[in-house]
């Protein structure tokens, strides 16, 4: 398989999975452009943030058409959550790589466990918000998953459903605000990481994931939300059950 249809299958993958359960795409986009596509971890980290950023923002924009956008709860989740990670970012760097994987490998199990035990999806209205609790748990993601050095929409969505109380088609497309945000931010961060990036592999593998968030957002306009929010809990409990035995086995 050339590399131009491996980078369009693959971006067309994580499109799917940003577009309709509002996460994962980060986690996928790494290990994507390295074991796939031949990037160095450092240049695949840096490439799917460009790749994230603009696949998020273009589902955002679907989403928000629909109403599925709580701005006033993303804006506070995701600005609380932006020193914080980069506290964590710093911490991470201190502990060994098979730590961290551990540790985010157990959160995303007990994050996909207690969704496949929640019924809040299906409530007929969202849970009135407060800043103080949408500021808290913004930040208490952003310490979180900046200390493990992984995308926010991936813990986004449980947190938006769980804690404050969400239904699952919104939390989806307010977790993609969040996303939006935090990968811009890191993107800024990491401006000088751009030499060497293969744009030649970036910018179909983008496209293909712009083009298969639309196809994710009308498959999650087609099912209820208590199945979007079990397939969301099952991809958590899987990625969590794979990313274990790479870190302990």
């Amino acid at each position: 398989m050339t590399t131009l249809l491996l980078a369009l299958v693959a971006g067309a993958i994580i499109g799917i999975a940003l577009g309709g359960l509002g996460g994962g795409g980060s986690i996928l986009a790494v290990p994507a452009l390295i074991y796939l596509l031949d990037f160095t971890p450092a240049a695949a980290t840096t490439a799917s943030l460009i790749i994230v950023a603009a696949t998020t923002a273009t589902s955002l924009n679907a989403h928000a058409r629909d109403g599925n956008v709580n701005w006033r709860t993303g804006l506070l989740f995701a600005g609380a959550g932006i020193v914080p990670a980069m506290l964590g970012g710093a911490l991470a760097d201190r502990l060994p790589a098979a730590l961290l994987t551990g540790a985010f490998s157990v959160i995303a199990l007990l994050a996909g466990v207690r969704m496949l035990h929640s019924r809040r999806a299906d409530d007929d209205q969202d849970r009135p918000v407060r800043r103080a609790q949408a500021a808290g748990a913004g930040a208490g993601l952003g310490a979180v998953t900046g200390f493990l050095g992984v995308g926010g929409g991936f813990l986004a969505v449980p947190a938006l459903i769980s804690i404050l109380g969400l239904k699952m088609k919104a939390a989806v497309g307010t977790s993609l605000l969040v996303i939006t945000i935090t990968s811009l931010a890191a993107l800024t961060a990491r401006t000088g990481t751009a030499e060497g990036l293969r744009w030649e592999v970036i910018a179909p593998f983008t496209g293909a994931a712009i083009l298969g968030a639309w196809d994710g957002k009308r498959i999650a306009s087609k099912i209820s939300s208590a199945l979007l929010q079990r397939v969301f809990a099952i991809v958590l409990i899987a990625v969590a059950a794979v990313m274990l035995l790479d870190a302990f086995v």
